[in-house]
């Protein structure tokens, strides 16, 4: 018998062809959907849904409430607050289902999305981009950017560890940043 080297709680269901990264935990009354792919030193909490074939890389943090519908990619170190939501298809109906076609939703690397904030697909939240809560995503969010509202406007920038940047693009850790066309960059 194969040794497991992560945790998946008693009361939570994982389907066949799924692989879980080593160190990752699922905790209570969770499903991971056939197919699903979740990387090292995840933690899901409390009634989460991974839909079937999503990807999830290292070090993800899934808070209480969270359905990762087919469709929906997470990077590595992406944080989901509690009831965020993901959607995957753009015009659903019920008398009309789309059988396996669905819009592909991309979180990049170290973003955040807020408690009830909402991801409508086919769109990409940039790496280190901060979903305000409650915040409704209806197009893509630039790297580094801090989004809010409903529907999701950008209101500022923020710098990779989470603080929000000053006028001069410069953060209390110390991370400089320049903008150019709209977009962010780092300055090393």
């Amino acid at each position: 018998m194969e040794e497991k080297n992560y945790y998946v709680h008693e009361s939570s269901y994982v389907d066949a062809d799924v692989q879980i990264g080593t160190g990752t935990k699922v905790w209570h009354f969770c499903h991971i959907q056939r197919g699903a792919r979740i990387g090292q030193n995840c933690s899901l909490g409390q009634n989460v849904n991974v839909g079937n074939n999503v990807r999830i890389g290292n070090g993800v943090r899934i808070q209480n409430n969270v359905s990762i519908y087919e469709g929906v990619e997470l990077e590595d170190n992406v944080f989901c607050g509690p009831s965020c939501v993901f959607t995957n298809v753009v015009t659903p109906r019920a008398h009309f289902p789309v059988h396996g076609v669905y819009a592909k939703t991309l979180i990049k690397e170290g973003a955040s999305l807020g408690a009830n904030s909402t991801v409508v697909c086919g769109h990409t939240v940039g790496r280190s981009a901060l979903v305000a809560a409650g915040a409704v995503v209806t197009k893509d969010v630039p790297d580094y950017a801090l989004v809010a509202g409903v529907p999701a406007r950008q209101i500022g920038w923020v710098c990779e560890c989470g603080r929000v940047l000053n006028d001069s693009l410069q953060c209390e850790c110390g991370r400089r940043y320049q903008a150019h066309d709209g977009h962010l960059s780092p300055i090393e």
